[in-house]
């Protein structure tokens, strides 16, 4: 039996766990000494970007590794199980916890607090053949690792992001997420990304704050200023060329349900820790992907035909670019690579306030 306050010292950790815009999409209860349930939700209802709530559905996947990796740190062993009877939309984990005697605390325990997001250009540096090793073997099994290295390859990369940033930055549905989840004038954020994070400089970022006022101004910047130029280059196309590698998370088999969903994002997580053990750093591109779940699914990204005509598109340059028809899955993009901590991060909220009860 492990104490109440071995418990919250767990969950303390557990909670760094990374989630798309830093929505944090869950809660805590601390059922019994041996006994935690995750209750968990999604952002579905408000976010372009959280398809079906699979991204919310990873995350959650990427808390429970880390509340894991955690708990060893204390001896304790955790297993988890979704609890029956509940909607995706708000699914609970039931996490167990024993005493395991001998247990060494996991190899990615202190890179926990440490991993963080970086959106800015780093170095080119190439991977070397043992770090590519680590990379493929980090996620487990049931997925497969897959890199994107030459010059060629970053450039195609680069020109994907470049058409899907396009859509991202003129799609009405999409702005008003935007304007949701960025905390501007700051360097730190406890549930938004803080304006020093986003990766622009302080020009452009003053420009977004203002024109993103309104969606009036974001028309017509884009129509008539090319206002999708500026962070189409800083926040897509330098740093998709600034990096060792674009790394893509596949899974062996088409996700078919929540547990599905969970595991890669367990995978996820696990990548993720073993780029920081290596001393490199990630940024997610998961927009390909997501605007990809949207094509292979026929759904609609937005209420214009033109849109959803051009994520149709890009999905099958992102399958031209990886080798892959359209019903092969996909569960998670990023790009890595060398250079200084980023000086800008979200935090998360504070334990007390992501408790149940």
């Amino acid at each position: 039996m492990a104490e109440r306050e071995t418990l919250l010292k767990i969950l303390d950790l557990a909670r760094w766990a990374p989630s798309g815009d830093n929505t944090q999409p869950w809660r805590f209860e601390i059922v019994s000494d041996d006994h935690i349930a995750i209750h968990g939700f999604d952002t579905r209802d408000w976010c372009l970007y959280d398809f079906d709530g699979h991204p919310s559905h990873m995350a959650h996947g990427a808390l429970l590794e880390t509340l894991r990796i955690a708990a060893t740190g204390f001896g304790l062993e955790a297993r988890w199980t979704i609890r029956p009877g509940c909607p995706d939309t708000a699914p609970i984990y039931d996490v167990k916890l024993q005493e395991a005697p001998g247990l060494a605390p996991d190899p990615l325990l202190p890179h926990i607090k440490t991993r963080v997001v970086q959106r800015r250009p780093m170095r080119t540096t190439p991977l070397t053949d043992a770090q590519r090793e680590r990379l493929a073997g980090a996620p487990g099994h049931g997925f497969q690792v897959q890199f994107f290295e030459s010059f060629a390859e970053r450039f195609a990369v680069a020109k994907l992001l470049w058409g899907n940033a396009q859509v991202r930055l003129t799609c009405p549905e999409a702005y008003a997420v935007h304007k949701k989840i960025i905390e501007w004038g700051a360097r730190f954020s406890k549930d938004r990304i803080p304006e020093e994070a986003v990766g622009v400089d302080p020009l452009t970022a003053g420009l977004m704050r203002w024109v993103m006022q309104s969606w009036g101004r974001v028309e017509f910047f884009n129509r008539y200023l090319l206002g999708t130029v500026a962070p189409r280059i800083q926040l897509d196309f330098l740093p998709a060329m600034a990096c060792s590698a674009h790394v893509l998370l596949r899974p062996l088999r088409s996700p078919k349900s929540l547990g599905d969903c969970v595991a890669a994002g367990v995978a996820m997580q696990r990548l993720w820790l073993t780029v920081a053990d290596l001393g490199l750093y990630l940024q997610p591109q998961m927009t390909p992907v997501i605007f990809r779940w949207y094509a292979q699914s026929g759904k609609p990204v937005s209420a214009s035909p033109g849109m959803n005509r051009a994520v149709a598109s890009l999905a099958g340059r992102f399958d031209s670019i990886v080798g892959a028809d359209i019903q092969a899955p996909f569960a998670f993009f990023c790009r890595l690579g060398f250079g200084p901590a980023p000086r800008s991060r979200s935090l998360r909220k504070d334990l007390q306030d992501l408790m149940q009860v």
